[in-house]
């Protein structure tokens, strides 16, 4: 029985035998304020190369009352099954199928989402069919390369709007609340969207360069509408505008942009053709860092980039989502970093701290894999949406242009744009278009990065004469073995490197001089360095071109520890910071000596960004590697640094706001706990310092789970908060608090239950997980273990992704974890998506001993 799987060989059969013409979709979603299910009825006018021949097409549904394939009807009962409706006898040519049935409403983030806003009582719906959840909503071939028209109609309530891929109705034009689209182009199943509700709008325009003018909308929930910054949101939109067309040298290829902020979302948007779905909380209720704002601005940027990269263009199968997810990332990085007049020009700084931290994470799991992964079936490409796909594929895109360069990067791109628009392509027809104009031969450069896994460390090997000159330089390259269980052999790469030679000036530290390099091989000479001066510092892998670790020889290292916060520039820091954290993740520095080196630096470190990232690592490390024995002393200084910080700050600052977040997430003693509060309830003030709607959950949060704060505390914050995101804060805290009742009503909604929407379900699993709690929440681990399998046979994907990954022991960091964990993998039979989520979450219990041991060394030392 497939279920709801599909294999790569049947998405190969089926397109061999089809070529799909059009989709005319007929909903009624009159009664979507009460829920339930709607009538949704499919008509598909297809082409078969084969007489007498049979397939399939996809639907998700509680019911089908109707199947009629050429005018015959055929027997529901013989041909529906799990999510198929088997298609017997089909024409040579063309053939025409009618679906009807009855789909369901979803409070999963999957299908046709549907979500009541507590402050107007109105529902609102939006769709997300990545990967195969269209079929959630209509009958479809539910696969990339079977692309065809979509023309929709939808009935809708009184009063609503309806918004799809193609251009909105004018009013005059609705005729019993009836609502039909004009068809689009052929794009491809899982691109398609309906957004339906009263939502508030805001409508622009973008005129290009050739004349083309595109309407422009933006959607929220009139909740949200006060705080919606419409314009800034435009000037983001209009810039990506202009850098992608001009680099891509193709018009915009959709008849109109809409971005519409949702409920509930599960990632952060979604690239539907001409109407970008994205999750609401990027519309700021309070008082965010710039560093928040440059997140959205790449999000919008990545949805813009996959209308040409992804839309227009499409991967064949979901064996190439990493060149969907990897250009989207790439480009809009590269439009923050080099587009006229952008707020974010230290974009890559932002990019080397975040996500290659999340891509060096991820390819030392045992789950790693090529960038280019074997998808055998939905099931494989559900959970590869990591750090691989889109992080480390990134990364390598970007080496890839430092390595044919930018003119003759983006002059491919364009000539496959070209050749490819509105079809469907693999890797080589990329690959190819970029031979054509770089006239490099890629084949070697692809087999070793995109079809190996694992990651190389660089380091500098440099010897010096009686007078301080450089008398040898080399790089050398390491390729670690894969992490047990991976597959694959370790690789030596070529890279494009960039070597930056640094000096102290005036207590900074400035680059003297930079060279770029081919670096290949187990050892590369650099004779051009040799006969210089030994600068204070040698960084390899400057302006960070490439995808590896990279050390710092021991006199770079010394010189770094005493001043990485006195780079002039930031992404040298970054770069360093990102080092170090690595190096503390691997054994190789101690816990309580990357403290150190956090607290030594960060107050001289200006990028927001980095700054809070800083926060969220030194907490993980404290949380995770540290020395158990020592683990109190070293939050105990945090802390302290923390409140130091905040008190210090410019009043109304960036830092100020993360650092006020910083020490609301680690308070503890009765004095801190007691500042909070005073903090909270206004007894208390900081200069400068809002503390304003997102604040006061993130203070009452950490009071609730340091039980400080009540169940009456947090019923008064959510009357003063009555709102979809009070409503999560809340669940966050009640899960919190450290009691074994709200342990054990926590978990029961969760995994015995089963019923609470994805957002509140997100939020409970965050409550109820706090490092502070590890004896209370101890018991749980043995429960985990004996309730997953269930979870995840039984609850859609990413309600049962979030209890794998979330509820997994992650902080009983012992052998027992790690052999109750074996003992589970051995025996309980769970398919490759649930084994390599459990492998994954075992895997940071394994690297939390390894840290721990070290830093236990060194407190011994």
């Amino acid at each position: 029985m497939p279920g709801t799987n599909l294999t790569r060989e049947e998405a190969q059969q089926r397109a061999k035998l089809l070529s799909v013409d059009s989709y005319e979709i007929d909903l009624d979603l009159s009664g979507a304020q009460e829920g339930g299910t709607y009538p949704s009825v499919t008509t598909v006018r297809f082409q078969s190369a084969e007489a007498g021949a049979e397939t399939f097409i996809d639907l998700v549904a509680p019911a089908v009352h109707e199947v009629v394939l050429n005018g015959t009807s055929l027997d529901v009962a013989a041909v529906f099954r799990d999510s198929r409706i088997r298609l017997p006898h089909l024409l040579q040519g063309a053939n025409e199928l009618k679906v009807v049935a009855d789909c369901a409403y979803t409070n999963t983030g999957e299908g046709l989402h549907r979500f009541v806003d507590p402050v107007d009582q109105q529902a609102y719906l939006y769709t997300q069919f990545e990967v195969p959840d269209a079929r959630r909503v209509f009958a479809s071939f539910e696969q990339p390369d079977l692309k065809a028209t979509f023309q929709f109609t939808v009935t809708a309530p009184e009063g609503w709007t309806v918004v799809s891929n193609s251009p909105t109705p004018d009013a005059a034009d609705v005729k019993d609340n009836v609502w039909r689209f004009a068809p689009t182009p052929r794009i491809s199943t899982y691109i398609t969207a309906l957004i339906v509700g009263p939502y508030h709008a805001v409508h622009s325009t973008y005129e290009g360069p050739n004349g083309q003018v595109v309407p422009l909308g933006i959607y929220c929930r009139p909740s949200l509408a006060e705080f919606l910054d419409a314009e800034a949101i435009f000037d983001v939109t209009r810039q990506g505008f202009d850098w992608f067309q001009e680099k891509f040298a193709y018009d915009y290829p959709f008849a109109k942009y809409d971005q519409l902020f949702v409920p509930e979302f599960n990632a952060g948007a979604m690239e539907n053709a001409g109407a970008v779905t994205i999750r609401d909380q990027y519309v700021f209720r309070s008082k965010v860092t710039d560093a928040a704002y440059e997140v959205r601005a790449e999000t919008i940027l990545h949805e813009l980039a996959h209308m040409w990269f992804g839309d227009l263009v499409t991967m064949e199968w979901w064996n190439d989502l990493w060149l969907n997810e990897s250009f989207a990332t790439y480009t809009s990085i590269a439009c923050q970093a080099y587009a006229e007049g952008s707020k974010w020009p230290h974009a890559w700084t932002t990019f080397a701290n975040s996500m290659k931290t999340w891509a060096y994470r991820q390819d030392q799991l045992p789950s790693t894999h090529p960038i280019m992964a074997d998808i055998r079936d939905l099931d494989d490409v559900l959970v590869n949406f990591d750090g691989i796909t889109y992080a480390k594929g990134a990364s390598v895109l970007k080496q890839l242009v430092a390595y044919v360069g930018m003119e003759a990067f983006f002059k491919g791109v364009q000539a496959y744009f070209k050749a490819h628009a509105f079809a469907n392509t693999r890797l080589s027809d990329l690959l190819g278009a970029l031979e054509e104009t770089s006239g490099r031969d890629l084949a070697a450069w692809s087999k070793a990065w995109l079809e190996t896994a694992g990651i190389n460390v660089l380091r500098p090997r440099i010897e010096t004469g009686a007078d301080g000159l450089i008398t040898s330089f080399a790089v050398s390259q390491e390729a670690p073995a894969l992490p047990a269980g991976a597959q694959g052999e370790p690789t030596l790469r070529p890279h494009r490197i960039a070597i930056g030679l640094y000096d102290l000036d005036g207590g900074r530290l400035v680059r003297t001089d930079r060279i770029e390099l081919d670096v290949d091989g187990a050892l590369t000479e650099v004779p051009e360095l040799v006969g210089r001066a030994r600068p204070a510092v040698v960084l390899l892998n400057d302006d960070d071109l490439s995808y590896a670790k990279v050390r710092l020889d021991e006199v770079s290292l010394a010189n770094v520890t005493a001043h990485l916060g006195d780079f002039t520039d930031s992404l040298p820091r970054a770069l360093c910071w990102a080092s170090a954290w690595d190096m503390t993740r691997d054994g190789e520095l101690a816990t309580r000596d990357y403290l150190s080196l956090v607290l030594s630096g960060i107050g001289k470190e200006s990028d927001i960004g980095v700054v809070q990232s800083l926060h969220r690592q030194v907490k993980l490390a404290l949380d995770l590697y540290a020395d158990p024995a020592w683990r109190e002393e070293g939050l105990a200084a945090w802390t302290e640094a923390a409140l130091e910080h905040l008190r210090a700050a410019e009043p109304g600052s960036d830092h100020q706001l993360a650092w006020a977040r910083a020490f609301a997430a680690t308070a503890r003693t009765e004095d801190q706990l007691t500042y909070l509060k005073a903090l909270l309830d206004g007894v208390a003030e900081i200069e400068g310092l809002a503390v304003d709607t997102e604040l006061r959950w993130a203070f009452l949060e950490r009071l609730a789970a340091t039980g400080v704060a009540d169940e009456a505390a947090i019923a008064a914050e959510l009357e003063r908060d009555p709102t979809a995101a009070g409503e999560r804060h809340a669940a966050t805290a009640r899960a919190a608090r450290p009691t074994a009742e709200a342990k054990a009503a926590a978990w029961a909604s969760v995994v015995e239950s089963g019923d609470l929407p994805n957002a509140v379900q997100e939020a409970v699993i965050g409550g109820f997980v706090q490092a502070d709690q590890r004896e209370l929440l101890a018991p749980y681990a043995e429960r985990y273990f004996a309730a997953v399998k269930g979870v995840w046979d039984s609850r859609s994907h990413e309600i049962a992704q979030q209890v794998a990954v979330g509820l997994y022991p992650s902080l009983q960091v012992s052998q027992e974890t790690l052999d109750a964990t074996d003992a589970w993998l051995a025996s309980a039979e769970p398919n490759a998506a649930l084994r390599r989520l459990v492998s994954e979450s075992r895997s940071g219990v394994e690297r939390a001993l390894k840290a721990q041991a070290a830093d236990a060394a060194a407190g011994r030392a």
